[in-house]
């Protein structure tokens, strides 16, 4: 039996929680990752889970850059997310009339980010050796 209470317990993070919502982390302003993205990079779970992670935890990161494959804003949060992307720079698809409260998408073409560190942090130039190996070892710079 241990010696935590049960709130203690409630309180720790799941391990593939902690990996979501690291990924979550590094989505670069602008830019967006989908659920089956994340699931994908991660190679474990997929769209559910992810979504799943971020709708109980996602609040202390920026959420709003994991989204549906179709660019359609997440339902209930679509306001403070268009700020976010509008702030950021994230690239968006005019809305048709027809659309439901002509909001606009997201364009997944131009705002998708496929998890490749390696550009970004050469501009910056810190680089962790660890992710020049993996490069080197042909990982594709992968968390």
């Amino acid at each position: 039996m241990s010696d935590r209470t049960p709130a203690e317990d409630t309180d720790a993070l799941p391990e593939y929680a902690e990996r979501v919502l690291d990924v979550a982390e590094r989505i670069p302003p602008g830019r967006v990752m989908t659920y089956g993205d994340v699931a994908e990079w991660l190679e474990e779970g997929g769209p559910r889970q992810v979504g799943r992670v971020m709708s109980l935890y996602g609040g202390a990161v920026p959420w709003w850059r994991v989204v549906r494959s179709d660019g359609v804003l997440l339902p209930g949060h679509e306001l403070e997310a268009l700020g976010h992307y509008r702030a950021e720079g994230t690239p968006l698809r005019q809305a048709s009339r027809s659309g439901e409260g002509h909001l606009p998408r997201l364009d997944m073409r131009r705002a998708r980010w496929d998890g490749d560190m390696a550009a970004d942090d050469m501009a910056d130039g810190d680089m962790a050796a660890e992710d020049i190996a993996a490069e080197d070892a042909g990982a594709g710079g992968h968390i």
